[in-house]
């Protein structure tokens, strides 16, 4: 399709049901949380109603077109070979986390706690939730498991909380970032159109030097301390397994389905063999941990059938055209696909969900500025992670400020946001891969 045929098409009032999403999710987001003081307001809306009336919208509009052309266009959206791969692997990364469980995310913890000095314990509980997140592949998941174990050092070593919880929340935000087996990294790829290895290969570049910078930062400010030991409760080491299967063979490249099945059978080996669950409990975690995916799921669906008929109407071609306008070049093409996902992440308070709505139109930006779909799906992944990793109405931030205070912690989210060192410095990283790779040519 040549540019003036795109110019033609391209119709701004088709972007309504986006625009229609956001200001109800956003109305009824501030109600909840700060008019009627329900904690965690932001995630009790209904957000499949409420893309339902936004694809409702979405069918009101463009009447030269019948109902059925209509549905037609929204099934094709939605019968799309990576929405299909999507779903699959959202339900059997589900059952891997309700196989593994509590215990096997805690005993990572414990053994490198164990195995490093006292006054670098912060800087351990880091690094733990950077390796739990990317073999759970949630950073809500791994903050549950691991800010108790960040409370607990905080309470023993004279560490601050809002230090222990920003590095906690740091490292799940690393994993989610990159892991295999993430909601984000399954659609980014996907809407993308990009092998996971490539996508991890070009991330990595990204997001390794800032969880780097961020470990020398933790301990640095650690060193002073002076601390001796700390109490480590016992764990099994063999829990330990189906983790690392998973992470290992994500890196090697195996295919997702053949990794997550590895991970599954042998973590059901394990924690049967070891007496860690019993038969019937270990098939309740498994339907929960499916279960859990079924509302990213059913997101998915709905976002790919209303991005079909906001494409037929010239939505994404209005968007474009504001694009070309704003950002020049490949460093402006590549700024577009990040500051289009932050901005989708700052409305919804769920960077998955901004992946599935921002992907799409990424993936047109990309074509129209030669980025390539790893590199695409990479910044998408990436500058999502940046703001859900800071917005204090996150999931993350909420579930980590809940948690300390259930345990007799007092602190707030405006206390640990200073402490939130990895997503400012992926933040920098990102920039200066952006700047300095632009003339760069792609490659594949």
């Amino acid at each position: 399709m040549d540019s003036k045929e795109r110019r033609k098409k391209s119709n701004p009032v088709a972007l309504l049901p986006i625009w229609v999403f956001l200001v109800l999710y956003l109305g009824l987001g501030y109600i909840f949380e700060y008019r009627l003081k329900i904690e965690m307001g932001f995630y009790s809306i209904p957000i499949v109603v409420v893309f339902l009336v936004a694809l409702l919208v979405a069918c009101l509009q463009n009447r030269s077109l019948s109902f059925d052309d209509k549905l037609a266009v929204m099934a094709r959206g939605v019968g799309d070979k990576n929405i299909m791969t999507m779903i699959l692997i959202f339900l059997v990364a589900g059952v891997f986390v309700g196989v593994t469980g509590r215990d096997s995310a805690e005993a990572v913890a414990y053994f490198l706690l164990s195995v490093t000095p006292a006054w670098a314990s912060v800087a351990v509980l880091f690094v733990a939730a950077c390796f739990v997140s990317t073999a759970m592949g949630t950073s809500v998941g791994t903050i549950t498991l691991i800010v108790p174990i960040g409370v607990a050092v905080a309470q023993v070593s004279g560490f601050s909380l809002p230090l222990c919880i920003g590095s906690v929340m740091g490292g799940a935000m690393f994993g989610d970032n990159l892991s295999f087996i993430s909601d984000t990294t399954i659609a980014a790829c996907n809407t993308q159109g990009c092998a996971m290895r490539d996508k991890f290969r070009a991330n990595f570049k990204i997001a390794f030097p800032a969880a780097l910078a961020t470990l020398a930062l933790i301990l640095v400010l650690s060193f002073q301390t002076g601390l001796q030991s700390i109490d480590i409760p016992e764990y099994n080491m063999m829990l330990l397994i189906p983790y690392v299967l998973v992470l290992v063979g994500g890196i090697l490249g195996l295919n997702v389905f053949v990794v997550l099945l590895v991970g599954i059978f042998s973590g059901i080996l394990i924690t049967v063999s070891t007496g860690t669950v019993d038969g019937m409990t270990l098939m309740t975690s498994m339907k929960t941990g499916a279960e859990g995916m079924f509302e990213t799921i059913m997101v998915t669906i709905l976002v790919s059938a209303m991005c079909g008929l906001i494409r037929e109407h010239g939505g994404f071609e209005a968007l474009l055209s504001f694009i070309r306008r704003v950002f020049k070049g490949r460093v402006g093409g590549r700024l577009g696909v990040g500051l289009l996902v932050g901005a989708m992440d700052i409305a919804t308070a769920n960077n998955t969900v901004a992946i599935v709505m921002a992907g799409p139109i990424a993936r047109e930006i990309s074509q129209e500025y030669g980025i390539t779909p790893k590199e695409s799906a990479s910044l998408l992944d990436t500058f999502s992670c940046i703001f859900q990793g800071v917005i204090p109405y996150g999931a993350q931030m909420l579930i980590a400020v809940s948690t300390s205070i259930s345990l007799g912690s007092q602190v707030s989210a405006f206390e640990v946001i200073p402490c939130l060192f990895y997503p400012y410095l992926l933040a920098v990283s990102s920039i200066i891969y952006i700047l300095l790779l632009a003339g760069k040519k792609p490659q594949g």
